[in-house]
């Protein structure tokens, strides 16, 4: 699961400010419990006194060196059984437990080459953030309400809106909940305000929360980083354009809201190349049907989006209106 390295980058600064605080906080537990019984301190320093004893018996050859060995081992043990009484005589428990923030990488955030679980959380947790401020809500699919959708037959389609919606929420659903590499493209196609952005950040928040990197851009602003990054080339630029590949899921929301150019069909269609053949997964919203995008970018382009992507219509009324006209609560 590939996070950006700003992710990364916020998320190891998480881990290092709650290592520093596990280890202040040890510090000070140390402390108060010499201030309060100075017979800890001076167990502590014999014990590191008889740990170098043992240290130089192991260079020793012979019995001698055995003997002295052995001698540092028990009064090193009879320190620590002593240490351990007068801790839990007048301490709670775990009051001196110097245990690190993460049992399992001690809170350098890896294993080797691999990343802890302890980063990985953080990691994951930074990435849910990011999606929702780009994402501008905290929009869950418990919130989506197929009653703003006519339950009347639409000729047009042979269903009602409401029946066309519900199988699209439930698509969405699936898609979230079951998303792994490789799990595929969808294409959000309909006019304004009929939930498309809603459920696109829906997805993008159960993936995010599943551990998977999401790119969450509107057309705009996402064609705006391809451009700087082409035009105005910095590490910054070229690394954010690098995360719209890299990412597990790139979620384009209003594509035609752009300003059209060379330029705009150009990355489009790099973009979708790169991705289509890495396996790398989409979610593309619009208001432009199939004839539209050939008309606005190309025919090649509109050819990949609707023959790469599983395509969901969105019908019925603008539901922003009817919230405006008081039809809905």
């Amino acid at each position: 699961m590939a996070y950006s390295p700003e992710v990364v980058k916020r998320a190891r600064a998480r881990l290092a400010q709650a290592k520093e605080d596990r280890e202040s906080e040890n510090r000070q537990h140390l402390a108060q419990a010499y201030a309060r019984l100075p017979r800890i301190k001076e167990i502590d320093l014999q014990l590191r006194r008889t740990m170098a004893q043992a240290a130089q018996a192991a260079f020793l050859e012979g019995s001698d060196g055995r003997a002295l060995l052995e001698r540092a081992r028990e009064e090193n043990l009879g320190l620590q059984q002593e240490r351990e009484r007068l801790v839990r005589a007048h301490f709670e428990e775990g009051f001196l437990d110097e245990t690190p923030i993460c049992e399992i990488c001690g809170g350098s955030g890896y294993v080797g080459s691999a990343m802890c679980e302890c980063l990985r959380e953080l990691c994951r947790q930074e990435q849910k953030k990011e999606v929702a401020i780009l994402s501008g809500g905290k929009e869950t699919f418990s919130q989506f309400k197929t009653e703003y959708y006519s339950d009347r037959v639409d000729p047009k389609y042979g269903a009602s809106p409401r029946a066309i919606m519900e199988l699209n929420f439930q698509n969405c659903r699936r898609y979230a909940f079951g998303f792994a590499p490789g799990a595929g493209n969808l294409l959000f196609v309909g006019g304004t305000g009929l939930g498309k952005t809603f459920l696109a950040a829906c997805i993008a928040r159960v993936v995010a929360d599943r551990g998977y990197s999401v790119c969450y851009e509107t057309a705009p602003h996402l064609f705006g980083k391809l451009e700087r990054a082409r035009f105005n080339p910095s590490e910054e630029s070229h690394r954010a354009a690098a995360e719209l590949t890299a990412c597990d899921l790139l979620i384009l929301d209003d594509l035609g809201t752009e300003m059209p150019g060379q330029f705009v069909t150009s990355a489009l269609y790099s973009l979708l190349s790169d991705r289509l053949l890495a396996g790398k997964a989409m979610v593309i919203t619009t208001n432009l049907n199939l004839d539209d995008l050939g008309r606005r970018y190309s025919p090649q382009i509109a050819s990949r989006l609707y023959g790469a992507f599983q395509r969901l219509t969105f019908v019925g009324e603008d539901i922003r209106v009817l919230k405006t006209r008081g039809t809905l609560v």
